[in-house]
């Protein structure tokens, strides 16, 4: 396993398309190892492949509770409005109030190829949210209503 560079707001990668993965290799398996301790490395709840400058639908998230491995992530169902806190790994310095879903289902496969179904609400919700958007080269400072932090 490797600490991967996070890529920063700036960085062009950040604002492209992820592509689907079509086949679950080793090397797959080395970016998700790779991505997982990258993100504990930064002290992050998510990461998603784009952010260490893959383009890739490959996400993993860990709030506490053990970590979560996506590939091809997409939202099936959503409900409800939550307003909170967000920051990124990727827009270091900065925080703001970001709308989101207060519950979402996901289905994605996991390393083993295998299909899964993740429902969330709460902070969850709002990790898979911003963690799928990082995979359409949304970042979270798009969607903030109010700022917090450095100011640039």
């Amino acid at each position: 396993m490797a600490i991967r560079e996070i890529r920063v707001v700036g960085d062009e990668i950040l604002r492209k398309k992820a592509r689907r993965v079509d086949k679950i290799d080793d090397r797959i398996k080395t970016i998700l190892d790779d991505m997982i301790e990258t993100m504990h490395k930064s002290e992050g709840v998510g990461l998603a492949a784009p952010q260490v400058g893959i383009l890739r639908k490959l996400v993993v998230i860990d709030l506490g509770d053990g970590v979560i491995e996506l590939i091809n992530p997409e939202i099936v169902e959503q409900e409800g409005e939550a307003i909170d806190q967000e920051g990124c790994l990727s827009v270091p310095g900065v925080t703001g109030k970001v709308l989101r879903p207060a519950r979402v289902k996901v289905k994605a496969v996991d390393r083993n190829n295998k299909p899964l179904e993740i429902e969330g609400t709460d902070l969850l919700a709002r990790a898979l949210c911003h963690e799928i958007d990082h995979l359409h080269g949304i970042l979270f400072i798009d969607k903030i209503i109010t700022e917090e932090g450095e100011q640039s």
